[in-house]
């Protein structure tokens, strides 16, 4: 994805990313410490993504690019942890300032998440399912709140520029229009789905939203809509689907897009499954790890949609074939 990523960055005069300031990232881009030990200062789940993406950042930057961090979320998120560990309270912190509605997101979202792991690993089907509502209703919560205050502080930065590319992962939908309510002057902002393009050559058609992000999205967009089986439904393939989906960051050497394909690959494997169906699978695979989860739904496809069935549990088998992999998998279950 990176030379997607860049082509767009190399048109635009300033760079807005998806991450809170910090004083090491501006000395990697002056190259006072190396891209490695830069990577091993931050928390990232894919690593060589970052570090390879800090070296084209590195290469905008000495071309004369503006490169800022800007998420005034996750900065605040920092400052809790910083404020914690410095012994304070949650009833110390102010309620005037930005931490407060910060850690009550984070707070309740978190809360949220911990139940569901609680509930998955012992409880019914329908109240794991309600738990999966839960925490994408506590999620997306906290998605409105990330981008009402990133576009707060966008919204002056980029009229300073004659162009602007600013970085935001898919669920960040709401974020153009809000940069656009809080400009001063009119201010006209494009969308663009990188993996579009990758889509397209791959013979597909829209972006790329798995079930739980399907409920999540719908939450943003109507946080005050009442319970509904689509919900319901949306919440049961989230269970299937973040069962079989690989966690760890693959390598582009296995296949071209390894991601984005594997993503692809569970959303046409959940996508037509009956909740009945759900409870089902759901109670064979709940507590296996996710080579064999997939095995378990391609059999079960086998007989209804025998082309992705094969192919959820014969892709990559290198991967899950591997013994560096099998091991992290089983550390991270």
């Amino acid at each position: 994805m990176i030379p997607l990523i860049t082509e767009y960055m190399q048109t635009h005069d300033a760079l807005f990313l998806e991450e809170p300031p910090t004083l090491e990232f501006g000395r990697m881009l002056a190259g006072i410490i190396n891209v490695d030990d830069y990577v091993m200062t931050i928390d990232t789940e894919y690593p060589q993504f970052e570090k390879m993406m800090c070296i084209a950042l590195r290469d905008l930057h000495s071309k004369g690019k503006k490169i800022f961090q800007v998420e005034p979320y996750l900065e605040s998120l920092l400052s809790l942890h910083e404020y914690f560990a410095e012994g304070s309270r949650p009833d110390d912190i102010g309620k005037n300032t930005l931490m407060y509605p910060v850690y009550l997101a984070e707070k309740k979202a978190t809360g949220a998440l911990l139940a569901y792991y609680q509930t998955a690993a012992s409880e019914s089907f329908e109240t794991t399912v309600d738990a999966v509502k839960r925490f994408a209703r506590a999620d997306a919560a906290r998605f409105r709140l990330r981008d009402a205050l990133r576009s707060q502080a966008l919204s002056s930065e980029v009229e300073s520029f004659t162009s602007a590319f600013i970085e935001a992962g898919v669920m960040h939908y709401k974020l153009k229009r809000l940069i656009q309510k809080h400009a001063s002057r009119p201010t006209p902002v494009r969308s663009v789905f990188l993996a579009d393009a990758v889509l397209k050559r791959l013979g597909q058609k829209g972006h790329l939203y798995g079930p739980g992000d399907q409920l999540t999205l719908l939450y943003i967009f109507h946080p005050e809509m009442t319970e509904s089986d689509h919900e319901s439904l949306l919440a049961a393939r989230a269970l299937i689907y973040s069962k079989i989906i690989i966690k760890e960051e693959l390598c582009a050497d296995l296949v071209p897009y390894p991601h984005l394909q594997d993503e692809l690959l569970c959303i046409e494997a959940t996508r037509g499954l009956s909740s009945n169906v759900c409870r089902q699978l759901f109670a064979r695979i709940r507590n296996v790890k996710t080579h064999d989860a997939r095995r378990i739904v391609g059999e079960f496809m086998m007989n209804t949609n025998p082309r992705s069935g094969y192919k959820l549990k014969e892709w990559l088998p290198s991967y899950f074939n591997s013994e560096e992999n099998r091991t992290h998998e089983a550390t991270a279950l």
